[in-house]
């Protein structure tokens, strides 16, 4: 039995939104009130908690209908290899069920991850993108 409970939720302590994104040192927790608006603005927020610490969390922009993108999904290190991405990504691609894609950008390293969770490569596609991050 899994020691973490999955939410669906976009109700969230910026404090706690923060603590996770600086953990795994992405850049969007450099900007904080932008975080938090695309995190409200998701179409949904899948979230993970042990006790009341959020050690994951999964958002989903969709049209509703045909496609959905999952832009982020990330685990509280202390946390990786326990199951928690899984359960998110599973949780998020039951919620859409039935739609037409299922789209998102992997970093080379999560690649293996995604595949295990039933992604593949779009065949001869591209990701592009214009990222501000300055991490890229």
């Amino acid at each position: 039995m899994a020691d973490y409970a999955l939410r669906e939720t976009k109700e969230l302590a910026r404090a706690d939104v923060l603590g996770l994104y600086e953990a795994n040192r992405w850049s969007s927790a450099a900007k904080p009130d932008l975080l938090m608006t695309a995190l409200a603005n998701s179409d949904s927020v899948v979230t993970a908690w042990a006790g009341e610490a959020l050690i994951g969390l999964g958002n989903a922009l969709s049209d509703g209908a045909l496609v959905v993108y999952y832009p982020h999904l990330l685990v509280h290190p202390d946390w990786h290899g326990r199951g928690v991405g899984r359960a998110i990504i599973r949780h998020m691609q039951a919620r859409y069920a039935g739609f037409h894609q299922h789209a998102l950008i992997a970093d080379a390293p999560a690649i293996g991850f995604y595949e295990r969770c039933g992604f593949t490569r779009a065949g001869d596609c591209q990701a592009m993108w214009v990222y501000a991050g300055g991490d890229g």
